[in-house]
Parts: C-alpha cells; structure tokens; sequence
C-alpha cells in the first residue's frame, strides 16, 4: 500500500530474491520511461524501495505520482 508522507508517495516492496526484485525494476523502469516520470528508488537485496514526487511542481505529489503508482501496482 502506498502512503503518503513528507510530500511523496512511498512503498516498500519485497521479493524472494534479488533476481525477482531486480526483474521488477526492469518492469517500473520501462513504465517510468513511457510516462516521462522517474521514481526516486533503492534496492537491496530484495528489498525495492520507492518516492514518487513531481519535480517539475515543486517536489509534491500529483495526479502524474499517483498514476505512475498505480501502473506500478499493476506490474505485481
């Protein structure tokens, strides 16, 4: 579930492996790039990560973050 704080839209996802973490990776790279709209992310292990915010309005959640979340909900 996505939450919003500190003005970004944050979730933890976690896999069974690297391997599996890093395939999803691949998946929410492929759908930033269509959108024009590049999560702020980390991974260890299989452990993912993600911040959605707009930078281009001001570093704050928008209607772009929560689409971009849902396509990524979308890809589990």
């Amino acid at each position: 579930m996505w939450t919003e704080t500190n003005n970004t839209l944050y979730r933890k996802f976690q896999f069974k492996n690297f391997s599996e973490a890093f395939a999803f990776m691949t998946r929410v790279a492929m759908e930033a790039e269509k959108m024009n709209h590049h999560p702020l992310w980390t991974n260890v292990w299989n452990t993912v990560e993600i911040w959605l915010s707009t930078h281009d309005a001001g570093n704050i959640v928008t209607e772009k973050d929560r689409k971009l979340a849902a396509r990524i909900d979308a890809l589990l």
